[in-house]
């Protein structure tokens, strides 16, 4: 085949690997690619592109995952046979089977609306060496039924993980995998309903998405305030078995940190109402200023407390693999009620992530990406000083994938919602804190950051500058 010369922007907005992936797919398509020719090996195309090896290995696996591409072990790459009709040149259906075409995927977030990707956030080289590895040694795994608790390699991996960096003191067994919280919060409800709970609190500001499988279960709901120590302890239940769900090492959206005083306050509660604390510990690991914060589940001597964790942030929000421990005894009245239930996270993803835990490269990445959102928190907090101090205070910027803004200006909920369908417009990730609104302050909005690569960072915030004064501009980040 001839060679690849696409002529890459580095001033564009666009990444590299979606500017090399649109080039070779229009080639495919136009056919000056023909079909069965061989791609250049990643080293090669490359070294003659002068980019990086992950850089082609990104457009290669999107061409791969879309179909204009296929591999052939310890051969490379192949141009698959696309019809120009399928690809909608000149296809004429029958009104009977037309259908909506569905949207070409957009490769400029800008324009698209759609929220930033940043390549760098995650070694999708590494990820993919692992999931090669369960392939082609471990496939007589991917034959045999899974455990409805998850599998085992990855289920030991966890348990030694968060001991060594929460502290969270438990045997593997107790360990249930799901696909995703929301799932593991359904088996929550279950196991809390045979134990005769059926109230919970939620913290308010909190996480409000994990309210509805609680409602869809018919619990009974208080919303409980915070102070600068976490949940009132003094507004919880008293005298009724119940649950609270918590997020104490890392609290969203403020990010606040609960003191250990509060934390035993916290078990004492429970252990005196016989009820149960739910743990979340989402993005803990993702701290920028101080030391960890152990969680709230080492202290417990009881079995009161519930640990949920997630890999969503720490890997790629595909990955839809989460996490709960049990206390033995609920452990146990698991074991009686999951004979009707099977494991509907992907085998071979939790295989891949045992794996990819087993060799260190979770902890190496982690540490990596730490790094990386360090950068960029300190990066659009001195722009946002610098941009938007007339409009917004930032109120947390310590941990997690946002930034706390308070609006200097006191608007409507109509003009909060405007504010954010503008951020959306020009691919900012913007929501308000709807517990917020009602009360006396100021509105809050929560910008997440982490999505927008390092050096659009100074131009996100530009155009965040524009959506909060009331503008918005497609081209403001082109």
């Amino acid at each position: 085949m001839g060679s690849l010369t696409p002529f890459l922007d580095d001033t564009s907005s666009l990444p590299l690997y979606l500017q090399l992936y649109a080039y070779i797919r229009d080639a495919i398509l136009d056919q000056r690619i023909q079909p069965g020719e061989k791609l250049p090996s990643l080293r090669t195309l490359s070294r003659t592109l002068k980019v990086s090896i992950t850089t082609v290995e990104l457009a290669y696996d999107q061409l791969h995952v879309e179909g204009y591409i296929g591999s052939k072990p310890q051969s490379g790459y192949f141009v698959n046979s696309i019809s120009t009709e399928s690809a909608g040149l000149g296809v004429s259906l029958s009104p009977a089977l037309e259908f909506s075409q569905p949207q070409p995927l957009a490769l400029d977030p800008a324009a698209s609306g759609l929220a930033y990707y940043d390549p760098q956030s995650f070694d999708l080289v590494k990820w993919k060496k692992c999931f090669n590895a369960i392939l082609n040694e471990h496939s007589y795994r991917l034959f045999q039924e899974g455990d409805p608790r998850g599998e085992a390699p990855l289920r030991h991996e966890i348990a030694k993980y968060i001991y060594q960096a929460r502290g969270v003191q438990t045997e593997w067994e107790q360990i249930v995998i799901g696909a995703g919280t929301q799932q593991l919060l359904n088996l929550l409800c279950i196991l809390l309903n045979r134990m005769g709970i059926s109230h919970v609190s939620f913290e308010k500001p909190g996480y409000r998405p994990v309210r509805g499988i609680f409602v869809d279960r018919n619990f009974q709901m208080t919303d409980v305030p915070l102070d600068q120590d976490g949940i009132r302890i003094d507004k919880l239940p008293a005298n009724i078995r119940s649950t609270v769900y918590v997020s104490p090492s890392n609290q969203f959206p403020t990010g606040s940190v609960m003191p250990v005083a509060r934390r035993y306050a916290l078990l004492d509660w429970a252990l005196k109402n016989r009820s149960i604390i739910i743990e979340d510990d989402y993005n803990s690991e993702l701290r920028y200023a101080g030391r960890p914060v152990p969680s709230l589940q080492g202290l417990d001597s009881n079995g009161l407390v519930v640990y949920l964790g997630s890999f969503s942030s720490t890997l790629f929000p595909s990955v839809k693999i989460s996490y709960m421990v049990l206390p033995v005894s609920m452990h146990q009245l698991f074991l009686e009620v999951v004979g009707g239930y099977t494991q509907t996270c992907s085998k071979a993803e939790q295989l891949t992530l045992a794996y990819y835990m087993e060799k260190g490269y979770y902890q190496t990445g982690l540490k990596k990406l730490r790094k990386l959102y360090t950068q960029k928190i300190q990066i659009a907090s001195a722009e946002i000083q610098q941009y938007a101090s007339s409009q917004v205070t930032i109120l947390s910027n310590t941990s997690g994938l946002h930034l706390l803004l308070e609006l200097k200006e006191r608007l409507s909920g109509e003009a909060v919602e405007a504010i954010c369908q503008r951020a959306k417009q020009v691919g900012l990730s913007v929501s308000p804190i709807a517990d917020y609104q009602e009360s006396s302050r100021n509105p809050l909005l929560i910008f997440y950051y982490a999505k927008v690569p390092t050096n659009l960072m100074t131009e996100a915030i530009k155009a965040l500058a524009k959506a909060l004064s009331g503008t918005s501009n497609h081209k403001d980040l082109e």
